[in-house]
């Protein structure tokens, strides 16, 4: 009788199913009519070519503090303590209260589970090729939280980074500078007289310049805590040579508003960008976002341009910056600049490219623009740099999207559930996310980027939404080439805190952190490949580490971001570093760092030679180790005591000239490298060899 009776009852749910299935449609359809009718930002929506002309906007121009010159090994520093605080409230565009959003719990679970029997997704995703843990709280020893996780990758490291403190690892996940890293505390501490000597506040960041083979690492600092009257500063490191650990770093300082001592940088954001022209636009570019210390009142965003060419070889530097007012930014926030990584430079001359989403006062607000702003910069006539439009810095362009909905209410910011608690987790679903990824494939210039948005406002579950907008010619489109809100199938779990790139192939991923009623928080990863249909992660997902408990917190503090990056020894592997919980616990986190690849044709290796004239003679072999990519390196007539060997135009290795070298890319699929040996320090160089899997 029971089979019978379940058997009925089956066929019942499915008639069901099948009527709620058409019912749901209607419902998108009118979803659908009322968002294209939604009410579009007060702002001016201009060309997406529309930039001032040179000497019509006036830019702050500051002399850096520094540089001092840093040579010890990072392991050899005095170790400074990191200063002890969790930051148990986020500052935001408009002040939000942090009440834990009550989540509706569905009255039909059967029927959610049907729903995924019947239209399961059909995971494709590649699975992780090595994961392992990175920093944690008690390696951090700061108490802080969220953890700030972020990190990048180089040809022979991962540099991480969190609150307190940055972890260096070879790219097998061995620690490179002691188990529990190096603080900021030490790292700037020879910035004397700024706040930087022991008064670091995290907000870290790290990025790899793939172009000079360099690494940037960055943070705040301000004695005391907020409220406060700082002074606030910038701290920022720009590594001697290609080595993060023993080969020097160069140490500046900024405030972060000289004619507001008592205002602080929040939420800072870093890109590099050069695309050369006259004035060449080379430069490290910073946003960040502008608050009274003292009450913490919204004051704007702060926009930087630091002299990358001067940075590089330790000299002194300055900074053109633009104050952007709340006049100039509606209900928008948290700039995020473009960088890139794979794919062609931009063309000669190209501006910066920066963008933004809006974030009312108020949640539940459908929303349909996506801000652009160029950043013209001239460090030889600084008056001659702009930022936007007119006096307010107002957007270049405003790109008409998809309606979608901030993931946040007007009670709150706490909505993602977790398993086993009532204790909710922060969405960070006001802003895009970085990186903003610049892409040149064959002469179209692309910006990718991600954000959290919330479906069936105000219930959940939260939603990555990406967009891919076409910047050809150097103008911001009318609309995206392509954009997606992404659920993985309606599957029910909240997805949140993205990180968006873009392999050489066109191939894009995001990782993420995901959590439901009945699932741990975890980090997980989807994407597409470049012959996917448009407006889809097609390859459905993957999960990189499975959370085992989950943050019991009041303050509900997760994240702040997380960083997706491209590894520039191949232009393929993904990297990714996120935060998860192996156990429950208060605020004891721990972070995780992954890879993986889109599987690709691997065909025998083909060397291809191109000799040029020159007294050394290079010759490669590719081949493969265990499905890993290795190339072999013979030389001639080189006459120094070291050769440096350079693998798409970037040194990876100094080594002995003894005629021969291994180089391990560490791909496995479809991948060129170009080679040449040089005499060390010198550009007495072989001719360049090419080697194609």
């Amino acid at each position: 009788m029971k089979k019978k009776s379940t058997s009925q009852s089956a066929f019942f749910n499915l008639r069901v199913l099948i009527a709620a299935v058409f019912c749901l449609g209607a419902l998108a359809v009118a979803l659908f009519a009322q968002t294209k009718s939604a009410k579009p930002t007060q702002q001016r929506n201009h060309s997406g070519g529309a930039q001032d002309s040179p000497g019509t906007q006036t830019p702050d121009v500051v002399r850096l503090v520094g540089p001092v010159i840093e040579n010890n090994d990072l392991r050899s520093l005095p170790y400074v303590a990191p200063n002890a605080e969790i930051e148990e409230k986020r500052l935001t565009r408009y002040p939000h209260q942090e009440i834990p959003n009550s989540t509706n719990q569905s009255d039909y679970p059967w029927f959610e589970n049907l729903l995924k029997q019947i239209t399961p997704p059909t995971p494709v995703m590649p699975a992780p090729l090595l994961t392992f843990d990175g920093m944690n709280s008690s390696q951090s020893g700061c108490l802080c939280l969220p953890p700030d996780t972020d990190g990048d990758v180089g040809p022979n490291h991962y540099v991480q980074s969190v609150n307190s403190s940055i972890k260096i690892f070879d790219k097998n996940g061995n620690p490179l500078n002691g188990p529990n890293g190096t603080t900021y505390n030490s790292f700037f501490l020879a910035l004397v007289g700024t706040p930087c000597s022991g008064f670091n506040n995290g907000d870290g960041f790290v990025f790899y310049d793939h172009q000079a083979n360099r690494w940037v690492v960055s943070d705040f600092a301000f004695p005391g805590s907020l409220p406060g009257s700082g002074p606030f500063y910038q701290c920022i490191g720009v590594s001697q040579t290609g080595d993060p650990v023993s080969g020097g770093w160069f140490l500046y300082a900024i405030q972060h508003d000289p004619s507001n001592p008592t205002w602080v940088g929040d939420y800072p954001k870093l890109g590099m960008w050069n695309s050369g022209g006259s004035p060449a636009q080379n430069a490290y570019f910073l946003t960040v976002n502008l608050f009274n210390g003292v009450t913490l009142g919204f004051q704007g965003v702060r926009v930087f341009a630091f002299d990358r060419a001067s940075m590089l070889t330790g000299g002194a530097a300055h900074t053109i910056a633009f104050d952007i007012t709340p006049a100039g930014l509606g209900d928008s926030y948290s700039l995020v600049p473009a960088g890139f990584r794979t794919g062609t430079p931009p063309p000669a001359g190209r501006d910066e490219f920066l963008i933004s989403v809006d974030s009312p006062a108020t949640g539940g607000v459908t929303l349909t623009q996506v801000h652009g702003w160029k950043f013209h910069v001239d460090f030889g006539t600084p008056t001659n740099s702009t930022l936007g439009l007119g006096v307010n810095h107002t957007p270049n362009a405003n790109v008409t999207v998809a309606g979608f909905i901030d993931a946040f209410t007007s009670t709150g910011t706490l909505l993602v559930p977790q398993n086993g608690t009532a204790q909710k987790l922060d969405t960070l679903g006001d802003k895009i996310m970085t990186p903003l990824v610049y892409q040149n494939r064959s002469g179209t210039e692309s910006l990718w980027a991600s954000q959290t948005v919330i479906l069936n406002y105000p219930n959940g579950p939260t939603a990555i939404r990406w967009y891919q907008m076409n910047v050809t010619g150097g103008n911001f489109p009318g609309m995206p080439a392509q954009q997606q809100s992404w659920t993985n199938g309606n599957d029910g779990l909240w997805r949140w805190m993205p990180s968006i790139a873009v392999d050489q192939n066109g191939n894009m991923a995001i990782a993420y952190s995901t959590s439901s009623a009945t699932q741990e928080p975890s980090v997980r990863y989807a994407g597409r490949l470049a012959s996917d249909p448009l407006n889809d992660l097609g390859q459905g997902e993957a999960v990189m580490t499975a959370g085992a408990g989950h943050q019991t917190h009041s303050s509900g503090r997760w994240g702040d971001y997380s960083m997706l990056t491209i590894d520039p020894a191949d232009n393929l592997s993904f990297w990714h570093t996120n935060e998860y919980y192996p156990v429950t616990a208060s605020a004891s986190w721990f972070t995780r760092i992954g890879k993986f690849q889109f599987p690709t044709a691997s065909p025998t290796p083909t060397p291809t030679t191109t000799p040029t004239p020159g007294q050394i003679r290079l010759n490669a072999r590719g081949y493969k180790v265990h499905g890993q990519q290795a190339v072999d390196l013979s030389w001639t007539g080189a006459t120094s005591s070291n050769v440096d060997v350079y693998r798409n135009g970037v040194v990876v290795a100094t080594t002995p000239n003894d005629g021969f070298y291994t180089d391990s890319p560490g791909g496995r699929g479809h991948a060129s490298y170009t080679y040449k040996v040089c005499n060390a320090g010198t550009q007495t160089c072989s001719n360049q060899v090419t080697v194609t899997f």
